[in-house]
Order: structure tokens, then sequence, then C-alpha cells
């Protein structure tokens, strides 16, 4: 311990820190609380009671004050602390304008985000606090933005020579608030938030009312997939079924205005979590599209409004106003009188109220009661921007004190459940936050909070993991709730021999009856990737949890291996429900060898006279089949001419990201070894197979960029080879 204070007053000296308060509490680990001086200076009360209440709770407290200049300071002093023996750093928050990695080239370790990062810097980087909370990520330092409402962006490349998979050291959180118009508030803000929170971290409050909504457009639009979800919360939350607790699921199908009930709720003073799934950008949340409806009448008002909202929209872009009427007119069949009121100043009213209704916006926010909510959806979370929506949660005037959110788009079939029964038995949120986070996943609020639970202390001098032993968790597995099950898995992962664990996982995934167990068991197996997941892989294809299902289905695709053709088409024919499913079925066909799918289709679907109608389905699975044959074809030749530009081949290699052609890696690889093709296109190429990880590919792609690395004196194309090679060497430990 007086080694790292020793070096931490070095590091602090020599950055010329104005201040650091140490604990004044011993505890088995420790928390900082980082934050601005100008901040500091003037909350200093407000900061200090933060620091007892945190304290009071059994955890001793770092206040950590500068004029910070760049994230490296921050990081080095936190990694110090980490490493104190005695009193290991296990979380820390940001508080006021503190330094915003802006990361570059690590797109593989975010759930989705695929934007070109020729675009502009604040657009195609990924702001995370993964640079602080992960010590084992390695970055390159590029520049700090010079724009003057951008100085606290700092952008950072992932190294070659970098881990390409997530796996926290510490939780953060970020207490941030959001900035509208000319005037900033921020530290009244902060004041009055931290305020609030040492009055709510004194309630004492378990965790016994909740809410699940979904919006339109994710999973909810599927209802099977959505009532799988209804049976996993009840896995994990089995407490809140009981009488005397509640747990209640709004769906967007249940009201033209989802946003009604759901801010009802969102204010109830005894509403404790809130998990909100749903589209969203850096400003809305998404609740609501045009009704779903059935009958003439309805379905003729939705058209009207979206015909005035294009029409509108043409005219705001200066577009030709009779060009784009003559289209939709030929487009959907449309006569003049549908035209008529597009630009009626009464209808332009009834539709922008329609419109502000549909979703949640900063103003609707003022009083939000539910201590900690889960914004399960894109962008809410942007805080590298002045004014983002996830801020207006623990900022307003009610008791919340925590959101989570995203800084970027997610992808919409995540395991967004993961781990969230943990809360119920008093976990901090940060321990759920060190778990389950992509890259751009982040708590805005309060890390150390957590619900009231008879053993909570002891639990999180478990979750926080420092000294806990292989025993520990093994007892935690006999627990019969289910979310402290699949944690304990996440542990024993960690510190488990593979050989040993392996059994066990299959084991549990064969016999738990708790869909989150079996989802996490079938994950960590994945990381394996032994011939005990493909055993798994198999098994999970009939599982009763439609998550596990799809999320096999997605693995086989990244595999593209034929061995597979016959369970897809099994799926195909047993899975027409699942709406979710069939989409990535039909999505698969186009990545498999087509002769083989076709014979697969055949033998399941031809002639099969307990399919009411399998002549139909086989006739449309064989055309859609045929056609991705024609364009894979075509995409093969493209790649392999010599005589096709570089601007197509830079498009269509870019689109390799996303649709995973392994039949055509050995051309894209050629492009790669090309000397005579230009710089941008070979590191193009190299780099779009980063997504190929679990590819049958996977061996010559390494094999042939390991050769590609050693033999060229280009450090450019030297690096992308190793930075792939580490990428798809490490996929399968990242959880999509």
């Amino acid at each position: 311990m007086k080694r790292i204070l020793f070096l931490l007053a070095i590091s602090l000296t020599a950055a010329k820190a104005q201040e650091i308060i140490r604990p004044a509490l011993s505890s088995e680990t420790a928390f900082a609380i980082v934050v601005d001086d100008k901040t500091y200076q003037e909350a200093r009360s407000e900061i200090s009671a933060y620091q007892k209440s945190v304290e009071s709770d059994g955890l001793g407290t770092y206040i950590i004050v500068h004029n910070w200049k760049t994230p490296e300071e921050i990081k080095t002093i936190l990694h110090q602390l980490y490493q104190d023996k005695k009193q290991p750093l296990e979380g820390a928050v940001f508080v006021g304008n503190i330094p915003i990695p802006m990361i570059r080239e690590a797109q593989v370790l975010t759930s989705a985000f695929k934007m070109s990062e020729k675009l502009k810097w604040e657009n195609s980087s990924v702001p995370s606090d993964r640079f602080y909370d992960d010590f084992d990520l390695q970055f390159d330092y590029l520049k700090q933005d010079d724009h003057a409402d951008r100085q606290l962006y700092h952008y950072y490349k992932l190294r070659h020579d970098s881990p390409h998979y997530i796996e926290m050291d510490i939780y953060t959180g970020r207490i941030k608030p959001a900035v509208s118009g000319d005037k900033d508030n921020s530290v009244d803000q902060i004041k009055a938030y931290l305020t609030k929170l040492v009055q709510v971290r004194q309630e004492r409050n378990p965790l016994n009312q909740m809410i699940v909504s979904t919006a339109h457009g994710y999973n909810s639009q599927s209802t099977i997939s959505w009532g799988n979800e209804l049976l996993a919360f009840r896995s994990s939350f089995p407490g809140l079924f009981e009488q005397g607790n509640s747990i209640k699921f709004l769906n967007y199908r249940n009201a033209d205005f989802l946003k009604y009930n759901l801010l009802t709720e969102l204010n109830r003073p005894e509403l404790d979590f809130a998990f909100m799934t749903g589209h969203g950008t850096a400003t809305l949340q998404l609740l609501n599209g045009y009704p779903d409806v059935s009958s003439p009448q309805s379905s003729m008002v939705n058209v009207g409004r979206y015909i005035r909202s294009k029409m509108v929209a043409a005219k705001e872009r200066d577009r030709d106003l009779e060009k784009v009427k003559a289209d939709f007119q030929k487009s959907l069949g449309l006569n003049d009188k549908w035209f008529d009121d597009a630009f009626s100043p009464e209808r332009a009213i009834e539709d922008s109220v329609f419109n502000q209704n549909m979703d949640i916006h900063a103003e609707d926010l003022t009083h939000v009661n539910a201590r900690v909510v889960y914004l399960n959806s894109c962008l809410t979370g942007s805080f590298h921007k002045k004014d983002y929506l996830a801020a207006y949660y623990p900022f307003s005037s009610g008791k919340n004190v925590v959101a989570f959110a995203n800084t970027i788009g997610v992808l919409q079939d995540l395991w967004g459940t993961n781990l969230l029964g943990i809360l119920q038995y008093g976990s901090r949120v940060g321990h759920l936050l060190k778990k389950t986070a992509f890259l751009e996943t982040h708590i805005f609020g309060d890390p150390t909070y957590h619900f009231e639970a008879g053993k909570a202390g002891e639990l999180n001098q478990l979750l926080a993991g420092k000294h806990a032993k292989k025993k520990d968790w093994y007892n935690t597995l006999k627990t019969p709730q289910a979310d402290l099950q699949s944690y304990a898995l996440t542990e024993l992962f960690r510190l488990e021999d593979e050989k040993i664990l392996s059994q066990k996982l299959v084991e549990i995934f064969k016999t738990s009856p708790f869909e989150s167990v079996r989802t996490q068991a079938y994950f960590l197996l994945r990381k394996y990737d032994n011939p005990l997941y493909k055993q798994v892989l198999d098994l999970a294809l009939n599982d009763n949890y439609e998550y596990i299902k799809r999320k096999a289905l997605y693995d086989i695709n990244d595999m593209g291996e034929s061995k597979y053709t016959d369970r897809i088409a099994e799926r195909y024919l047993s899975d027409q429900e699942l709406s979710r499913s069939i989409y990535r079925i039909n999505w698969m066909f186009q990545f498999f060898d087509y002769d083989k799918m076709l014979g697969s289709l055949e033998r399941y679907l031809g002639d099969n006279p307990n399919v009411y109608n399998a002549s139909s389905l086989l006739e449309g699975a064989r055309k859609k089949v045929n056609y991705e044959k024609t364009k894979a074809a075509a995409l093969k030749a493209l790649l392999a001419s010599d005589k096709t530009p570089e601007k197509e081949l830079l498009s269509e290699i870019r689109s390799l990201r996303l649709y995973r052609h392994h039949s055509v890696v050995p051309e894209v690889l050629k492009i790669a070894q090309n000397t005579n093709a230009g710089k941008e296109l070979r590191l193009t190429a190299i780099e779009a197979l980063s997504w190929f990880g679990q590819s049958y590919q996977k061996p010559l792609i390494i094999d042939t960029l390991r050769l590609l690395g050693n033999g060229t004196d280009d450090q450019e194309i030297k690096n992308q080879s190793l930075k792939t090679i580490r990428s798809v060497s490490d996929a399968t430990w990242r959880q999509f």
C-alpha cells in the first residue's frame, strides 16, 4: 500500500495535481472519484458528502482532483491504484469535464458499429471509457481535437498487439450533465445530483418494483421472441412475481402512444428499476411507429401521415415537388387527393403533435423516480455531445441516480438481459457493467449504487473478486438464483481448467431450467471453441429459449461450414413460427455452398407429406438460394478481375464486414498480397477479414497474413496483418 501511494504521489506531483484525498476507510477494495479542478472547487462539499456516503457503505474512496490534460494521466493513476495489493481499486467515477477517449480502428469491439473511418473523426470514432477500465487494451495516441467545442476529445487507435476483446478490470461511471442552449449550468446540475444521490443512497431500498418496456422495431416485432424474454425475466427475477412485489410489461402494441404509460410508470415514487428496449438517437427515445392497424380507415390515416411527412421533407430539401408526387403516385397507386393537404397548417399542427407524442424527449424527463434505468437502445448515451438523452434521467428532479446507455448504435440481437438479476441481490451496478459492456456501453451516475438486500455487503466483496477462490464460485453455483449462478460461471471461466469447466458447462447447458444460465454456458463454451462447444451448438438449435436458437444460427452463419446445411434446412422447416430465426436463415442462404444447401432443402421439404405447405416453402427457398448463387458468382468474378475499378473493389470489400461471404476469402487475400494494388485497397482487404474469426477460412487467413506480415517492409501492411490475426484469433471471446 505504501509503495502504491508513493508512486501515486509521484504521478500526481509530476502532473501538478491540486489535491488528492485518500480513503478514510480501510476496506478490501477501493473506489475513486476523479474530478476536474474547476468542478471540485465549486462542488467540494457535495463531492465530500458523496465520498462519505460511499464509505459508509463499506467502500474506501479516493477523491482525485486535477486540471486533466490527457486520458493517460487518469489511466496511469487508476492502474496504480488497481495494483495495490491491500486495497485495490474496484471502480471509479468521472465527474465533470474529464477527457473523452475517442477510439478508432476498434470496431470489432463494438456490437454493431461499422461506419467508414474516412468520415469525420468525431462521428466515426467511438467514445469509450474502456480506455480507462480495461487495462489490457493497448492504444496508440493520435491527436486531440482542435475544435473549440471538442477539446475533451482525444483520439486513439487500437494497437495490433492489444487483445481484441473486452475484459474490464474495474467498472466506471460518468457524472456529466447534458447542456442545451448557450447557458452551461453543469456544476449546478452536478451539485444537485450529488445532494440527491446522498439522500437516495440512505433509502435502503430493495428492488421489488420493476417495469420492462419494448418499443417498436426490436424483438418486440416478433411476439414469440418477446414472449420468450418475459419467461427469461421470470427466471432472473422470480421474487418480483410474488405477492407484494411487482413487475410490469409494457409493449408498444398496447397504445398508440406508449410514452404516456411509460412516463407515468417512470414517475412512480416506488419504482426501482426500468429496463427499456427500443430504437434511439442522441436526443430521442423512440417508442412508437405509426399504429399497427388492420381496418381500411385507420390504414388510410397512416398513409396520409406518411405522404405528408415525405412531401414536407422534400420541400425542406428543395426538391422538385411535382416529381416527388408523381413518384409516390406511381409506386403507391395514389390519386391527387392524397396530396391536397400536404402543406395544410392545420394538418401540420396535428402531425407535429402526433409525432411529438410517439417518442420521449428531454423535456419529458424532468422528474424520474425509477432509481436505475437501462436504455437498451442506440445513441442515447452519447456523452461526448453537449446534449444527450441519458443524462436527463439522473439529473432529473426525481430519485433516479443511474442510467445505463450506449454512445453509438448497437446490435438489436444483443443479450440485453445478461446478469440483470444480480441487481436484486444488492450488487453494485458497476459489477453488472463490468461483465456485460461493449466498447459503447456506459453508466451515467453513481456506479457504486446498489439496492438493499440481506447480504449485499458480502455479495459485493465476492463480486469485486480480489480474494474470491474457486470454491466460493462453486458454492455460488449451488444457489437457486439464476443470475448469481450465471455470474459464478464467468468467474470459474477465469479460474478453472478448461477441460474441467467445459464438461461442467455442457452438463449445465443440458440440465439447467434457467434461460440465463444456459445462455451463459453457451457463450463461455463458445470462447473455448473446442469440440464440446460444437456439441452444445447442435443442442442450442433445439433449445426452448428462442434467443439461444437465434444465436446458434448467428454462429453457424459466421462459420459457413457446409456440414451445417442439413441443420439449417431442418430449422427452416421446424421454426417457421420464429420470424427472427427465419429472417436469419433467409440471410444465411447467401453464405453457404449453394448446391449443398439446395440438396438439404430438397431432403427436408421435397414431397414431405407431413408439411402442409412444403412445396411453397421449398420453392421460395430455392428461388432465394439460386438468386444468391448468381450474386456470389458475380462478386467472386468482380474481386478476381484486374479490370474492376478500385473504388468498386473498396466498396465490395468493406461490405464483407457485414456480408461474410466465406467463399471469396481467397480472392480477398490475393488482393491483400498484391504489391501492385493501391495501399488503401490492400489495407481495406486485410482489415475486412477481421470479421471472419469464426469462418472455416480462419486458418487460411491467419497463415496467409502471417506470411504477409513477416515478408513485407511496409509497416502499415505489417501492423494491419498482425492486427487482423489478433482479431480473428480473439473472435470467439466477443459475445455476438
